[in-house]
Order: structure tokens, then C-alpha cells, then sequence
């Protein structure tokens, strides 16, 4: 049995990269189902719109994991959607709404304890994403191969029922010139939230969680759906913690393998396409929405 759904103020995800085969769109649906919060920020690469444009991959498992974002939306929770560097397109779109969810370039979100904290992807601090696009898009084949050998080693590590473990998180720790990388990142966005007047910031991006203090800011990276499968939550009375998924299954288990939703779990109906803000119907097929990326 089951136990009850763990209720936070706030919750943070990002980087579900759907659209792709790396992507945990399994784990994030029983995510989804076992968590309800007031309000539920998207921090971007939710769909990855580069790997879409050089090869379609939408199975149904991705299409549900939208499905039921959008039905969180319907029911209650405030949904904001701050748009990564792979799914740039829904950037044309700051100010509007889809289905209840809100999309802007970042937010400013007040915790319950008062704590001012800037919501926004990252990418825009990413030297390589910025002035070497080129680079960035060998990397992500590189990154892709990675996430494959990931995804084996991580088969052989259930069939002896061992945790999860991610292997690209690993080697992307160990390398030096990585750990560097991760570091500017983390003290040009430091910097930017102090211009802000920020207490802290919650970002994506770099696919590696993380939650201390730098230099009087509170830094907070929610994770990735691809490798670290964690999420970033407030609870009611303004803490805040990152939810590890190993930690995550020990309450509510998981097994890949039998996982299936009811109708309840990713109920989908024309509400949930509507523009909120222009009062237009979007388009009935989400791939047919999704299509405008190729």
C-alpha cells in the first residue's frame, strides 16, 4: 500500500528533456503522482526541441507526462514555465498562457519565510551555450552517448536490485575541466541574483543538484530528469530541500518494468489546450503543437 502524497508549498523541475530517449518520462509521471504542491515551476528544457528537429521521438509515455502537467494546471496548481536553451521556441511566447500554465523568461518567487528567490533556467550563463553554439550542439551528441551507456549500466544494476546510479553524473564530477565549468556557472549567476536583490536562486541547466550558500546567496539547482532524477521542494513553513530519487522510492516504491497510469493519473481533455490569455483554441494533437519545433 501506498502511502499518502507528499504536499509542499513549492516545487522545481527541470531539464525533463522529453522528446528524447534519455529522458525519464516514467519516473517523472510517478514524481508527479506522488506530489502535490500550490505551485509547480518548470525551469525549462521540459521538451527538447533540438533533438526533435533532427529525429522525431514523442512515444506516448512523453505525450502523458505533458497530460498530466497540464491537468495539475486545471486542478488548482499554479504552474509556471521559464522556458531552457532546448526548448528556445516557447521563449516567443513570454506572457501568454497554455492550458493554465504561465510562461516568462524568469520569476521572482517569495518563500514562506520571506526569502526572495530568482526562478530562471541558466543558459544564459553558459559561455559555450552563449558565444559557441556550435560547441554545445557536439556536446550534446557526446552527452548522448553518455546517457546510453547510462542507461545499460543502470539495466545490470536492477537485475542485482541496486539503486540507481548515474555514471554520467560521476565522470562529469571527476573531470577537472567540468568541475570548472560548473563553478563559473554557479558565481556569474551568484552575481547576477545580488544584482537582482535576490536572497537566492533556483536554476537548471547543468544538470548536477545542488543546494548551499555562495558568498551570502542561497544557490539552488533543482537537478535533471536525464541523470540525477531529483527535484527542488519548499515546504510550508519556507524550507526547502532537493528530493533525491533513491530517497524518493524508499516512500513511494517504484518498478519500472509493471509501471502503468490510470486515466486518473494523466486525464487530458480540450481545457487543457486552451489559451488562457488570447482565449483561442491551441492546437487538439500536442504533436501537431510540437511540430512547429522541426
Amino acid at each position: 500500500m501506498y502511502p499518502e502524497i507528499s504536499k509542499y508549498r513549492t516545487i522545481w523541475i527541470s531539464d525533463l528533456h522529453l522528446g528524447t530517449k534519455g529522458s525519464k518520462a516514467a519516473e517523472i509521471l510517478h514524481f508527479l503522482k506522488y506530489t502535490q504542491s500550490e505551485t509547480l515551476y518548470l525551469v525549462g528544457d521540459i521538451i527538447d526541441g533540438w533533438r526533435l528537429k533532427r529525429s522525431w521521438y514523442w512515444p506516448q509515455l512523453h505525450n502523458d507526462v505533458v497530460q498530466k502537467l497540464l491537468r495539475k494546471a486545471r486542478h488548482g496548481t499554479q504552474v509556471y514555465y521559464i522556458p531552457g536553451n532546448h526548448d528556445e521556441a516557447a521563449r516567443s511566447y513570454y506572457g501568454l498562457s497554455f492550458g493554465d500554465v504561465q510562461i516568462h523568461g524568469d520569476f521572482i518567487h517569495e518563500t514562506a519565510d520571506g526569502k526572495r528567490l530568482w526562478v530562471v533556467h541558466g543558459d544564459l550563463f553558459d559561455n559555450v551555450i552563449q558565444h559557441a553554439r556550435w560547441l554545445a550542439y557536439l556536446g550534446d551528441y557526446a552527452y548522448t552517448f553518455l546517457l546510453v551507456m547510462n542507461r545499460w549500466l543502470n539495466i545490470g544494476r536492477r537485475f542485482f536490485n541496486w539503486p540507481y546510479w548515474s555514471f554520467s553524473q560521476y565522470l562529469k564530477l571527476k573531470v577537472k575541466s567540468a568541475v570548472s565549468f560548473i563553478s563559473a556557472f554557479e558565481t556569474a549567476i551568484v552575481t547576477e541574483t545580488k544584482r537582482k536583490n535576490c536572497d537566492g536562486v533556483v536554476c537548471g541547466h547543468i544538470h548536477k543538484p545542488e543546494m548551499r550558500d555562495i558568498d551570502g546567496i542561497t544557490y539552488c539547482n533543482d537537478g535533471d530528469w536525464v541523470e540525477s532524477l531529483s527535484a527542488l521542494v519548499e515546504h510550508h513553513d519556507g524550507r526547502i530541500e532537493i528530493l533525491e530519487w533513491n530517497d524518493f522510492v524508499a516512500l513511494y516504491p517504484f518498478i519500472k518494468d509493471t509501471h502503468t497510469h490510470t486515466a486518473a493519473d494523466i486525464s487530458f481533455d480540450a481545457r487543457d489546450t486552451k489559451d488562457a490569455t488570447k482565449g483561442e483554441a491551441a492546437p487538439q494533437s500536442l504533436t501537431d503543437a510540437l511540430t512547429a519545433l522541426r
